[in-house]
């Protein structure tokens, strides 16, 4: 038996198909995949996340401190409420984990990481901060809703709190507003859709859930959540990064905040040297013209005799075709092919995200 959240017995009266997931049993769908993700594109859902570590960082040196644990730079945060994504990194320049990190105050940050290395995670964390004097304390005292979809925001209104509803609906994305440790909420998710993530007390999780149903909004398992991610170009980690590779080898660097050039952050000096000698692998988009499902693991081959490997990959529900990442050596490419079943089949190279906002950003035509 694994670890269960707030609302595993929901999950049980509505009659999910539970999985292992990362030590947790989770609900993998309610029913149908295929419509839970087409309820969070042309409507509105709701995702149990409690599974994700929650960590408050405090302290007079934690805005110092976590300008040198993640690779992105705190600094840019000023406002309250300003959340920034990261990779927190190793010595080596791989990534430990992705995260989300949100300004709370000059004193305290908030920061939301994977359930995979939930362990590993806060004891990297832990020892980091010992010098800076930093506490951290992990928020297993809260449960977390993803609330996402085209029509989420007329949804959710009615059910928010009357001190926060107007300065919910006001948040820009990327932002989070708050009551005590009673009720938290960003503009933040995983789909590519309009959204909110809540995290508030483990014990009224139930009652939420029930609302939220109650209202229209659906609940959605970790199926349509993969292929809602990756539809959005959005990397998952265990599959797309892990400490193996950099942010620049996994479609990341636009996380690395390489200025100011005096900022000492961990695995700066082995990024640096990666950015220099500039043959680090990549991490592409791949869309399949033709029949067939893109998997994790598939070999890549192109011309020249080269060869990578698919690290995500799924039937899109909204475009109808194959799509994935793949992890190739350092080059320019417009189409690889993909061995399936032992058919070697071609597929178009493109930038991510497939889909954003319900809408198609690539095309399955090959080149002529």
């Amino acid at each position: 038996m694994g670890k269960r959240t707030p609302l595993y017995n929901k999950h049980l009266v509505q009659k999910a198909k539970m999985v292992d997931f990362g030590g947790w049993d989770m609900p993998l769908h309610y029913g149908s995949q295929m419509n839970e993700h087409h309820q969070v594109r042309r409507d509105a859902g709701v995702f149990d996340v409690s599974h994700m570590t929650i960590i408050d960082l405090t302290g007079q040196r934690v805005r110092e401190f976590l300008r040198y644990l993640l690779a992105n730079d705190v600094e840019r945060l000023k406002k309250t409420g300003k959340a920034l994504y990261s990779c927190m990194l190793n010595d080596q320049g791989g990534v430990l984990d992705d995260l989300i990190v949100y300004f709370q105050d000059e004193h305290q940050f908030r920061m939301v990481v994977n359930a995979a290395t939930r362990d590993k995670d806060i004891a990297w964390i832990t020892k980091q901060a010992k010098p800076f004097a930093v506490q951290v304390r992990e928020r297993d005292d809260f449960a977390m809703l993803a609330v996402q979809g085209s029509q989420v925001r007329k949804k959710l209104e009615p059910l928010l709190p009357a001190n926060l509803s107007a300065s919910v609906m006001a948040l820009a994305p990327f932002y989070a507003t708050w009551h005590d440790d009673e009720f938290f909420i960003a503009r933040t998710g995983y789909t590519g859709e309009e959204g909110f993530e809540i995290i508030l007390p483990a014990q009224d999780a139930p009652n939420w859930w029930d609302a939220l149903l109650a209202a229209g909004i659906a609940p959605i398992g970790l199926g349509a959540r993969d292929t809602l991610r990756l539809e959005a170009g959005m990397n998952l980690y265990g599959a797309d990064m892990d400490e193996n590779y950099s942010p620049l080898e996994s479609g990341l660097a636009w996380t690395v905040a390489f200025k100011p050039a005096d900022r000492v952050f961990i695995g700066r000096s082995a990024l640096e040297t990666q950015r220099n000698r500039g043959n680090h692998s990549i991490l592409v988009g791949l869309v399949l013209p033709v029949k067939g499902i893109l998997r994790g693991h598939q070999t890549v081959s192109f011309e020249g005799g080269g060869v990578g490997q698919i690290t995500s990959g799924t039937f899109s529900p909204t475009l109808g075709g194959s799509i994935a990442f793949a992890r190739l050596p350092a080059g320019e490419y417009k189409q690889v092919t993909v061995t399936i079943r032992n058919k070697p089949l071609l597929a178009k190279v493109v930038t991510p995200p497939f889909v954003r906002h319900g809408k198609t950003c690539i095309s399955f035509l090959t080149d002529n």
